[in-house]
C-alpha cells in the first residue's frame, strides 16, 4: 500500500501518513503521522486561543481502531505552543480530547460497548485493564454529557433508593418529562435535597418548577417547599399503593394467627397473591384467591379495599376524586380493619397531595422506572464507587432508550 492508501484508511482530516510499518508476527501496525502543509492552525490546549508559531515538535504515541486482525497504533507529530495566557503547552488535536493514549474514536468504541456490557467484558475484548475501561467510559460520558443539550425541568421527581452496604441510601432527582435523572444526593435528609436545588439549580429553574412528584417522606417535602414555593406537590400513586400492601399483608398475618392450624394452611404462602393485582395473575392463582375468600371474608375485605384504591388516580376532577376517597372510607365502618384505617387517616393528612393529580398530571412510572434502571447498572457493573459514574451511566440509558424508561400502558 502506498502512503496515500493509508492516508485515506486512516481518515484523519488535516493529517498525512509518511511513514508505516507492519509486523506480522505480532499482528500490529504503526503508522507516522504529520500535519498536512496546507494544515497550519495551532490552538491552545488549554484556553483554545489560536497560535502563529510553535515552539518545539514533539512525537506521542496513541492506540487506535484495529485495522482487521492488526492492532493499530499511531505515532503522530505535534507542536508545542508558547500561549500568552497558559504559557507552553501543547496544541489541540481534535483526534486526541485527553492526555491518555487513545485516540477519540477508539475512547468512543470502548464507550458504546459499555453500554450494553459489563467493564469487565469490554476490557477483556479490548485486551485493557478494567479500571482503564472505566476511565474511558467516564471520559465518554463527560463529553457526552457537556455538548448535549439539556431539557427545561418542569416536573420533577424525587425518590430514595438503596445501593448497598457501603453507600446505602441516595436521593435521586430526575425530570420526569424527559425521563432521565439529574442528580444523585446522599443520604436521604432534607439537606440532601437542599444541597440539590443549591447547587444544580438556579433561582429562575427553581421558579419554573411546577409540579413534584414525592413520596410521604417529610424531608423531601419540607425541601421543596422551602425552594421551590410555587411546586405542587403530587403524592406518588406506587408509594401510596405499597402502603396499602402493607395494610394488607398486617391483616394477613393478623389472621394467620387468630385462625387455627386447619385454616392457617389455607392462609400460608398466600402473600405474594395477596399483593399481586386481581389482572395480572393468572386462573389459577384467582382460584387459590377464590379458596382462601371463602374461609376468610376478612382477608377478602381487604383484599377488594387494595383493588379498589387503584381507581382513586382514574379521576380528572377533584370533586369527583374528593367524592370517591369520602365512599372507600365510609367502607371501613363497622370491618374492624384496623390496618385499613390507619391507612385512610393517613390519606386524609395527604390529601392535598393526593387531589394535586387532578390539577397537575404527572408521570408516576418515571420515578420507578429510572430506580430499575440504576438496579440493572448495578447488577451489570457489579456495583459503583463514583456516583458521578453512575449517574452519567443512567443519564445515557434514558436518553438512548437502552432500556425501559417509563412504564406505559396498553393501548
Amino acid at each position: 500500500m502506498r502512503r496515500d492508501d493509508w492516508t485515506k484508511v486512516l481518515g484523519w482530516p488535516g493529517y498525512t501518513v509518511y511513514r508505516h510499518e507492519i509486523d506480522e508476527g505480532a499482528k500490529t501496525v504503526r503508522l507516522w503521522v504529520r500535519r498536512k502543509r496546507g494544515n497550519r492552525r495551532l490552538v491552545c490546549s488549554g484556553c483554545g486561543r489560536r497560535i502563529g508559531d510553535s515552539a518545539e515538535v514533539i512525537e506521542r504515541e496513541v492506540r487506535d481502531l484495529a485495522c482487521f486482525e492488526f492492532r493499530a497504533t499511531v505515532v503522530i507529530e505535534m507542536y508545542r505552543v508558547r500561549c500568552p495566557d497558559c504559557g507552553l503547552k501543547v496544541e489541540k488535536v481534535d483526534q486526541l480530547p485527553s492526555k491518555a493514549p487513545f485516540s477519540k474514536r477508539f475512547e468512543e468504541a470502548v464507550g458504546e460497548a459499555c453500554e450494553s456490557a459489563s467493564a469487565r467484558r469490554v476490557a477483556k475484548r479490548f485486551g485493557l485493564p478494567e479500571s482503564t475501561v472505566r476511565a474511558i467510559d467516564l471520559r465518554v460520558l463527560e463529553r457526552w454529557n457537556a455538548q448535549r443539550k439539556k431539557p427545561a425541568l418542569h416536573h420533577l421527581g424525587v425518590d430514595e433508593t438503596f445501593l448497598g452496604k457501603k453507600i446505602k441510601f441516595i436521593t435521586v432527582a430526575s425530570n420526569l418529562e424527559s425521563g432521565e435523572p439529574l442528580w444523585f444526593g446522599q443520604d436521604r435528609k432534607k439537606e440532601t435535597l437542599d444541597e440539590f436545588f443549591q447547587t444544580q439549580l438556579s433561582q429562575r429553574q427553581r421558579s419554573r418548577i411546577t409540579a413534584a412528584c414525592v413520596d410521604m417522606w417529610a424531608a423531601d417535602s419540607a425541601s421543596i417547599q422551602q425552594w421551590a414555593p410555587n411546586c405542587a406537590l403530587v403524592y406518588d400513586k406506587f408509594h401510596v399503593m405499597q402502603h396499602a400492601n402493607a395494610a394488607i399483608d398486617e391483616v394477613r398475618r393478623a389472621e394467620f394467627f387468630r385462625k387455627g392450624k386447619a385454616r392457617r394452611d389455607v392462609v400460608k404462602g398466600k402473600r405474594w397473591l395477596l399483593l399481586t393485582r386481581w389482572v395480572h395473575l393468572t386462573e389459577a392463582k384467582q382460584q387459590q384467591l377464590n379458596q382462601l375468600f371463602s374461609l376468610n371474608r376478612r382477608v377478602m375485605k381487604a383484599y377488594l379495599l387494595k383493588e379498589s384504591l387503584d381507581r382513586l388516580w382514574t379521576y380528572t376532577y377533584e370533586g369527583a376524586m374528593l367524592r370517591y376517597l369520602k365512599s372507600w372510607v365510609r367502607q371501613l365502618r363497622w370491618q374492624r380493619l384496623p390496618a385499613f384505617e390507619k391507612l385512610a387517616q393517613m390519606l386524609i393528612d395527604h390529601l392535598d397531595g393526593i387531589l394535586n393529580y387532578c390539577r397537575v398530571k404527572v408521570r408516576f412510572g418515571v420515578v420507578e422506572a429510572i430506580n430499575g434502571n440504576l438496579k440493572a447498572l448495578l447488577r451489570r457493573g457489579r456495583g459503583y464507587r463514583n456516583l458521578h459514574y453512575l449517574l452519567l451511566k443512567a443519564q445515557r440509558m434514558a436518553v438512548t432508550k437502552t432500556e425501559f424508561v417509563a412504564f406505559r400502558k396498553a393501548a
